[in-house]
């Protein structure tokens, strides 16, 4: 097992966590989506900590979809995940290209600018659970950070991170989340906060060789860590020819029959794998009669 996550409990149950470690989805990502280094860096963080939200779900049929719109360069990233931690996305601009920070890394922040942070929660209901926050710093971790406070009232510590090689391919990515309990002591709270205070990066420690288990075992020591799970993560895209075409036929007929007309076969791109779907001007008439149009003459 390559990418996965654990999740677990600490301090007699007054913490909930999941760590993860992402490097393999992350390159993937990269490699598809052909992402500049400051977007693999944006882009892999919001994709960890999708994986990582999406294996907290109660259900296995949930998704959880994150939105980000901004006014950077970036444009947007969006990223879906169902309960067993199989994450999707892509951002709106892969190519953007900015110089370091100040402190020498990757400056997601200004990629992202200012925006706003949507969290979308198929839970099975009539209508998906919606969060909105606006972003705090761009950087994503802070921002989900807020988004558990303000939106879901969860204190959270959100960690996320990815560190590239010199050849712009992906050397290490992961994150943690750690939730506080409603009957969490002060004594539990302040212990955390100090070593979370102290904590350097989750790509340092993962460049160290440690795994998200012994991050874990450092940040909760002497404060009783159970594991409970350990979940594989990957990228993972369940788009099909079968799909998309339903995708093409609920444009409408009016659309479709234009498509025939025009006898020429039309090409399809899906936005979060890269996959490219043909469909010939004979399926374009078959797709119509789904419809319910009869088939456009064509010329």
């Amino acid at each position: 097992m390559s990418d996965y996550i654990i999740r677990g409990m600490a301090a007699d149950q007054q913490v909930r966590f999941v760590a993860a470690t992402t490097r393999d989805l992350v390159e993937h990502a990269r490699q598809i989506h052909q992402t500049s280094p400051v977007a693999t860096a944006a882009l892999g963080r919001l994709l960890t900590g999708g994986a990582m939200m999406g294996c907290m779900s109660k259900n296995d049929s949930d998704l959880i979809t994150i939105q980000i719109r901004c006014n950077g360069p970036i444009g947007g990233l969006i990223v879906t995940s169902d309960a067993r931690a199989n994450v999707k996305g892509y951002v709106y601009h892969p190519g953007v290209m900015l110089p370091p920070s100040k402190a020498g890394k990757l400056y997601v922040g200004g990629a992202l600018g200012s925006g706003v942070l949507t969290v979308i929660k198929d839970l099975g209901l009539k209508e998906p659970y919606t969060g909105q926050t606006n972003l705090v710093t761009g950087e994503i971790a802070e921002d989900l950070t807020y988004y558990f406070a303000s939106s879901e009232q969860i204190p959270t510590s959100v960690a996320l991170g990815v560190l590239m090689n010199k050849n712009n391919t992906v050397r290490q990515a992961g994150g943690f989340m750690i939730q506080m309990m409603p009957f969490a002591s002060e004594e539990t709270i302040s212990t955390l906060e100090e070593r979370l205070g102290r904590f350097t990066s989750v790509t340092k420690h993962l460049d160290s060789g440690q795994s998200p288990e012994e991050m874990m075992e450092e940040l909760f020591e002497g404060l009783g860590m159970t594991i409970e799970e350990k979940i594989p993560t990957k990228f993972y895209c369940n788009c099909s020819k079968e799909r998309v075409s339903r995708a093409v036929i609920s444009i409408g007929k009016k659309e479709l029959a234009k498509m025939v007309e025009e006898g020429e076969p039309i090409e399809v791109n899906c936005h979060f794998c890269n996959s490219h779907y043909n469909f010939t001007v004979d399926e374009l008439e078959e797709m119509l009669k789904k419809a319910g149009a009869k088939p456009a003459v064509r010329l």
